[in-house]
């Protein structure tokens, strides 16, 4: 077994740090003060090539690994974790869908933009009742000649203020259950589509998350993605995909959070020595230590798994289920370690353990990866 990355990978991870350090950690306080979004940081990140990082070349994407799109998202969330979910689904939920089941030409319409930054991927898949329960989308689509009419809402979605085109799915045949639901390629100008951004969260405070409207929106019959009554196959396997980059996100804010935790130990003087001196203190840095490794190498297992075409759907959820529960523990005993400072803004841990809220709720909750897991091993 070989653990080390290989040179393009080290040459992806050297560029991305140098970049989060200089172009995306300076703002990453005041993003969250405003909520500002981070349009120049993802103008820059076209310019390296990176938006389309794991997609074939024909499509203007970097021809790049799973791996190497990890890694970018643990280090963009080292230091913003906005900016490393907006990354992650661009990629994992706005480009793959249609890099796994559209045609040539839906490729070349759709994916080449978003591979080239031109705007921002998204994916419309939860709605205001039905979470968790996937397979309970209420969104319709009916055939009108050769327009597919489409009504319905979709609820948290990540980047469709700043997407031309996302995919989403709608039941097309109610009496087919999940086999009865359909994907689409949408655009969001089209007549009765409608994007609404007024959510106020708990944190990730420069991530675009938004309420999408659909009223009697008409898309062309060539705008079906995949075959029809396989949306909710297609979509489960997407976030399977998913899954990784939030794991690497986990790993990323943890890293992060370890890292002012392990500098403020060694600079603070509580009873006339360093923090660090502690055992108390070198225990909970110990603990953090291993256990963002035992998530990174996780995640790293399942992405790896990805590339090589074999199956990862239990690794993932694995990865994304101990990284993001991982990232929690980690968060708390940062704050924890800083003492009264960690609950101030100043001391920036406070704003990674709001981010690190999400991670076990979105692209699937710990108790549904807790299912999927289940089902892989047979119970």
């Amino acid at each position: 077994m070989n653990f080390d990355l290989d040179q393009e990978q080290l040459m992806i991870q050297k560029m991305i740090r140098e970049f989060a350090e200089e172009e995306v950690a300076p703002g990453a306080d005041e993003r969250d003060r405003t909520g500002e979004f981070p349009r120049d940081v993802f103008y820059k990140l076209a310019e390296l090539g990176l938006m389309g990082l794991p997609f074939p070349e024909e499509y203007g994407g970097g021809g790049g690994d799973t791996v190497s799109f990890s890694i970018v998202v643990e280090e963009l969330s080292r230091v913003c974790g906005s900016t490393g979910i907006t990354y992650s689904a661009h990629i994992s939920l706005g480009g793959a869908p249609i890099n796994l089941f559209g045609t040539p030409e839906q490729k070349e319409k759709y994916l080449t933009p978003v591979c080239k930054g031109d705007y921002l991927g998204a994916f419309g898949l939860t709605e205001p009742n039905a979470g968790s329960d996937a397979g309970g989308t209420q969104t319709t689509a009916y055939l009108d000649g050769d327009e597919w009419v489409i009504n319905g809402s979709k609820i948290f979605i990540t980047n469709a203020s700043y997407a031309k085109n996302l995919a989403l799915t709608a039941v097309t045949d109610k009496s087919k259950g999940t086999n009865g639901i359909t994907a689409f390629i949408v655009p969001t100008d089209a007549p009765g589509f409608t994007v609404l951004n007024n959510f106020e969260k708990l944190g990730l405070h420069a991530s675009n998350t938004t309420e999408l409207i659909m009223d009697n929106v008409r898309v062309p019959k060539e705008n079906l993605l995949g075959k029809e009554g396989n949306g909710f196959k297609q979509f489960l396997a997407t976030l399977d995909g998913g899954r990784i980059g939030i794991a690497a996100m986990a790993v990323g804010i943890a890293q992060g959070a370890y890292e002012k935790s392990l500098q403020y130990a060694k600079e603070r003087k509580q009873f006339g020595q360093s923090l660090s001196s502690f055992q108390a203190i070198q225990f909970k840095l110990a603990d953090m230590a291993m256990n963002i490794e035992l998530a990174r190498n996780l995640t790293y297992k399942a992405a790896w798994l990805k590339d090589q075409g074999r199956n990862f759907k239990k690794e993932a959820a694995m990865a994304k289920l101990f990284a993001s529960e991982m990232c929690m523990r980690v968060c708390d005993q940062a704050i924890q370690i800083h003492g009264g400072y960690g609950y101030m803004k100043d001391y920036q841990v406070e704003r990674y353990f709001r981010d690190a809220k999400l991670l076990e709720i979105g692209e699937g909750t710990s108790e549904v990866q807790r299912m999927v897991i289940a089902r892989t091993i047979g119970c």
